[in-house]
């Protein structure tokens, strides 16, 4: 693992890594935000995983989120969204290939060689984290824009006992019947629809639902809401009776003004989970 940068930010660290990823066989990038309480001891942690187009860089920068979370003593954890370099396979399309990772194991040429952002973000880089950083593992919540909302919410539904908490920024919410899904979907992992199910945080809600708080939020005047599809999801926890909050934020769009606004009460929610 190599160091790229720290910044003291918050009384703790902002820190960029980079690190060589048997998984994903390339080089892989993230952000760590380490506050203060690292100093005496291992402190629970919260991934963000972004949207399509992003990297570790995105949320890092423009979401506001490590005062809020030196306040609550809590690490962040913000991953790439897809392998990268010049032998990992990309797409024309900006929804497909690098910065389009889906949060899955890909299987299908050419992506199934690297994109294999489901292990990495499951085994890989938490072990790295663990062995490198004082972060404790037993205390884990995540989160994630868009992309990275279906991300967080497959991942902790796919993962049970793992996360104690999740929470989702504007998700693609319903994958398998929206075009932002069933596009990446097939191209990834093949047209047996069956497989993709664990990938679709409607049907995995309906499947299983999540041990523990659920906060969703979905901005009224989303560009994106026909493909994102919030209905599905917030109709299959009221179905399951979910533990949690699904909010409708009146005026909000897509955006990181969007995120950045509602950062501080998803972080409060993390921790009330986190240090219960």
């Amino acid at each position: 693992m190599q160091t790229v940068s720290e910044n003291r930010a918050f009384g703790g660290t902002q820190g960029v890594y980079t690190h060589t990823s048997a998984v994903c066989g390339c080089d892989m990038t993230f952000g760590l935000f380490l506050p203060a309480e690292a100093k005496d001891g291992p402190v629970p942690v919260l991934w963000y995983l972004s949207g399509l187009t992003c990297t570790h860089e995105n949320a890092m920068v423009k979401a506001g989120a490590q005062a809020w979370a030196a306040d609550a003593g809590i690490a962040l954890v913000f991953p790439d969204t897809s392998p990268r370099g010049d032998d990992v396979a990309d797409d024309d399309a900006y929804d497909l290939g690098k910065g389009a990772g889906f949060y899955v194991n890909a299987t299908q040429a050419p992506w199934g060689s690297h994109f294999k952002m489901w292990d990495y973000i499951a085994e890989e880089l938490p072990a790295l984290l663990g062995e490198q950083f004082a972060i404790d593992l037993d205390r884990q919540g995540i989160t994630g824009h868009s992309m990275g909302g279906h991300g967080a919410l497959t991942l902790a539904m796919g993962l049970p006992g793992r996360f104690r908490s999740v929470s989702a920024f504007a998700p693609i919410a319903n994958p398998t019947a929206s075009d932002w899904g069933r596009k990446q979907l097939s191209a990834y992992l093949g047209d047996d629809e069956s497989v993709w199910a664990k990938h679709d945080a409607t049907l995995q809600m309906q499947a299983t639902g999540f041990d523990g708080p659920v906060l969703i939020d979905q901005g009224s005047e989303d560009q994106f809401l026909e493909l994102l599809k919030p209905e599905c999801l917030a109709e299959a926890m009221m179905a399951r009776r979910q533990e949690g909050s699904f909010r409708m934020q009146r005026g909000y769009d897509h955006s990181y003004f969007f995120v950045s606004t509602f950062i501080p009460e998803h972080i409060d929610f993390h921790a009330e989970a986190l240090y219960s």
